[in-house]
């Protein structure tokens, strides 16, 4: 049965990511890893946690983790969207090592890991932000997330906001509408964006219909995928702008306004929708989604 967050057994977690890790690197580096969750397990000063988890990438590697299929199918045991395959060596070590102070008390762990985050150069905070979905206590964590959230650097922002399961299952309407909307901003794919069409709402779509409005006003483009969470919600003056949308001349905007169109629960709509038989047919025999459409624009 595949486990929640709340389900984590830390020990197992580290065992496998042990694993995997000795898979890929070299005596030395095992040998060093080991003898680091030896001192940080128990009561060890804050300073030896710090010293370790800055000099992991020295004593493993940043190659790609490129997990097997059946480390991918551990992963997605251990916590449902987990996605530690688009990781590299030292992320994942750097896990490891975090997960050694995992084993202390409660506050203990949550008062070292706030300093780790504070401390934290950009690849740390990359490493920190992916870990989120993995690490015990996660109600405690939210704040973390939102600052990662309103990061100026978008590698940390898409750590947090991307293949990351932790803001859909975690993060307030307002905090979720949020991510969203500064994928948007930024020009982050939203179809990494997990639980995107579960968390789509009506305050999102209405957000979103203001967003897409400012780019035109200002003469500027509007992405394909900002329609994505609309199409449930979209009714009366959404439909003029999806017709807007339409009479685009790019076809990926074209397969996306109908995406959304065929999602409304309008007759105007359905009647729109009825307009564009070849486009309809179009998306029909090409398999067109909205994970496609985010492809094609992120390619």
């Amino acid at each position: 049965m595949t486990a929640i967050q709340s389900d984590i057994d830390i020990q197992e977690l580290q065992k496998t990511i042990s694993h995997w890790l000795q898979a890929r690197l070299d005596t030395d580096a095992v040998q060093w890893l080991k003898e680091q969750d030896d001192q940080l397990s128990g009561e060890g000063e804050d300073w030896v946690f710090f010293t370790s988890f800055s000099a992991a990438p020295r004593h493993t590697t940043k190659d790609a983790l490129e997990l097997a299929g059946k480390e991918k199918a551990e992963a997605a045991n251990i916590r449902t969207g987990w996605q530690p395959e688009y990781w590299s060596v030292d992320q994942l070590a750097r896990l490891y090592l975090v997960l050694s102070i995992a084993k202390r008390e409660k506050e203990a762990f949550l008062s070292l890991l706030d300093k780790t985050f504070v401390s934290s150069d950009m690849s740390e905070g990359v490493a920190l932000y992916q870990m989120l979905p993995v690490l015990p206590y996660p109600g405690a964590l939210k704040k973390r997330a939102a600052e990662g959230i309103r990061s100026n650097i978008s590698a940390v922002f898409d750590a947090v906001a991307l293949r990351n399961p932790y803001p859909t299952d975690y993060m307030g309407e307002d905090g979720w509408n949020q991510v969203v909307l500064k994928a948007l901003f930024v020009g982050s794919p939203l179809y990494l964006i997990q639980g995107i069409d579960r968390r789509s709402n009506k305050k999102l779509a209405s957000m979103l219909r203001d967003y897409a409005h400012e780019r035109w006003a200002a003469g500027r483009s509007v992405s394909p995928e900002l329609w994505r969470p609309v199409g449930p919600f979209a009714e009366d003056e959404f439909i003029d702008d999806l017709g807007r949308v339409l009479d685009n001349a790019n076809k990926n905007k074209q397969y996306a306004a109908l995406l959304a169109l065929s999602e409304s629960p309008s007759p105007q709509a359905k009647a729109l929708t009825g307009q564009h038989q070849p486009l309809l047919r179009e998306i029909g025999e090409q398999d067109i989604t909205w994970d496609t459409i985010g492809r094609e624009e992120h390619r």
